[in-house]
């Protein structure tokens, strides 16, 4: 019997573009301000607080609350559960392409 369309285990919680887009921002840093992923990602403040506690929740990222220059700063991490579920989302995707660059970008 063949093998599963790789489609079928791309998570769930990642696949939302939005959080998506939060994971790949947070997973080339230690640490990202609130504030810095809402700008790079450009969504409003409650739209990306609503994405992240959905991935806080799965245990995909960690939030951390704290004061900085004497103002309330909210900062973003990838658990190394959520590290290995980005890498397996992004292994996923390369398995659905493989490995392809999309038509016409080849020169």
């Amino acid at each position: 019997m063949n093998e599963p369309h790789p489609r079928r285990k791309l998570d769930e919680v990642i696949h939302s573009p939005v959080r998506l887009s939060v994971m790949a921002v947070l997973a080339t840093t230690s640490e990202a301000d609130f504030r810095y992923v809402k700008d790079i990602v450009e969504v409003s403040d409650s739209l990306l607080s609503k994405h992240v506690a959905v991935l806080n929740t799965a245990g995909y990222v960690r939030i951390v609350k704290g004061v900085a220059e004497n103002r309330p700063v909210t900062w973003l991490s990838l658990t190394e559960t959520g590290a290995e579920a980005y890498r397996e989302y992004v292994r996923t995707l390369n398995r659905i392409i493989g490995g392809k660059e999309a038509p016409g970008d080849a020169r």
